[in-house]
């Protein structure tokens, strides 16, 4: 639509994710504004023709859409209502995209508080990576009334080739968006597991690794992580506390409902324990690293292959 084309966007926090949405929106022609406290981010989104802000509250004024890239429903929280958040500052009808994995029920509370100041909030997940952001090429899983998607409908599109349009339910964007991370936390951790006992095995890594991709085993985390292993880089794409957060979240919001969810609770486990022997920060794919008795793949072994990211 031509009105959204002139939007005026902003994105709040410019990390891996951000950062990527960010360029992308400013390559497709939206003036955009990007907030994040780190200087050497700030000064990356300016070099690529955004105007970058240290604090939400800057970019009120400025803005029409705000798009919030942040962890977790209270980062959004503060980021929206907090002592420098966006919130106070917009003009009526504005809308918040909010692009966070939060339970359900966060979400709702934090639309309801949004429509008591005139705002209007769109659950709207992402997935597919640091590199799929910079590449506008991101699937969105939201939910909110048809006038919002109509309002932000050409900013989705520069972010992502897939939208998917959930319903006017705020809060099942965020509950498929949970669903997703259960399947991926789960996959990665039985990619983990599988290698692991492969390699234990005698099993050569990257024959194992050929053979699988090419048959019944495969699935799309064995094949976009177990490269990291090979290639002994835990260079964090995603990082394990990521999954110890979204599969704690998933773990709750079922145990609350008293639904059982045996596999998660057992991915949690591994991510926690990776977590708590030092591998937090490190790429997801380090939950290998839970394993004993056997040697995983190093870099002086490696050969110039390379593994591709999310």
């Amino acid at each position: 639509m031509t009105q959204a084309r002139r939007a005026r966007v902003g994105v709040i926090g410019l990390g891996s994710m951000g950062m990527g949405m960010a360029t992308s929106l400013v390559d497709a022609g939206f003036t955009t504004w990007g907030c994040d406290l780190r200087p050497d981010a700030r000064q990356a989104f300016d070099a690529h023709g955004g105007r970058a802000v240290a604090t939400p509250a800057e970019m009120a004024a400025h803005v029409d859409i705000v798009v919030s890239v942040v962890v977790n429903a209270e980062q959004t929280r503060e980021v929206l209502f907090g002592p420098q958040g966006v919130a106070d500052g917009l003009a009526p009808g504005s809308v918040i995209v909010s692009c966070a994995t939060c339970a359900p029920e966060a979400v709702v509370a934090l639309g309801e508080e949004l429509a008591t100041r005139g705002l209007r909030l769109l659950d709207a997940p992402i997935s597919g990576g640091a590199a799929k952001a910079a590449q506008g090429a991101l699937t969105i899983m939201a939910s909110g009334p048809d006038d919002v998607f109509d309002s932000v409908e050409d900013v989705l599109d520069a972010l992502a080739t897939k939208v998917f349009r959930l319903g006017d339910a705020m809060g099942q964007g965020s509950q498929v968006k949970l669903v997703n991370q259960l399947l991926a936390g789960v996959h990665i951790a039985a990619a983990a597991e599988a290698m692991a006992y492969g390699i234990r095995g005698g099993c050569d890594p990257r024959v194992l690794y050929e053979v699988i991709t090419q048959s019944a085993g495969n699935s799309w985390m064995f094949e976009n992580r177990v490269p990291h292993i090979l290639e002994d880089d835990y260079t964090p794409r995603s990082a394990v506390d990521i999954f110890v957060k979204d599969l704690g979240l998933v773990h709750d919001t079922a145990h609350r409902d008293k639904f059982p969810l045996p596999l998660t609770s057992q991915a949690l486990t591994m991510f926690t324990q990776a977590s708590a022997q030092g591998h937090g920060g490190d790429d997801d794919a380090a939950v290998i690293k839970t394993f004993p008795g056997f040697g995983l793949p190093s870099l002086a072994a490696n050969d110039d292959e390379t593994g591709e990211e999310e």
